[in-house]
């Protein structure tokens, strides 16, 4: 999996390609956990190239979403989500946990 991060004053976006599952999500959470480090607490998730997140990708995701929301220090956005990935999220029931916007400009102006 490829990961592509991009920084700005405000935000960072973050950009995988393909699969997210159980051997990809280690590379993801690798890439969010360096952000949350440096004290990055406001991640736009640019979802344009992903094409399916496993169980264990959603985790990495919840788990990233509460370090970030905790003290109300920031989250992270979910950005051109598929409809099977759409899907997915609401299956697992986190549909209302992510905020969603169709395009990264939407998404790093509401930081």
């Amino acid at each position: 999996m490829e990961i592509a991060t991009t920084r700005y004053k405000r935000c960072d976006v973050v950009r995988p390609e393909g699969r997210i599952d159980t051997s990809t999500a280690g590379q993801l959470e690798e890439v969010l956990k360096a952000l949350l480090d440096e004290e990055r607490f406001r991640i736009v998730l640019d979802m344009e190239a992903v094409n399916f997140v496993s169980s264990k990708g959603w985790w990495v995701l919840i788990n990233t979403q509460k370090a970030c929301k905790k003290n109300s220090r920031g989250e992270i956005v979910l950005v051109k989500i598929g409809a099977e990935i759409r899907s997915s999220l609401e299956i697992v029931g986190m549909d209302n946990y992510f905020r969603t916007f169709e395009d990264v400009t939407s998404a790093v102006g509401s930081f």
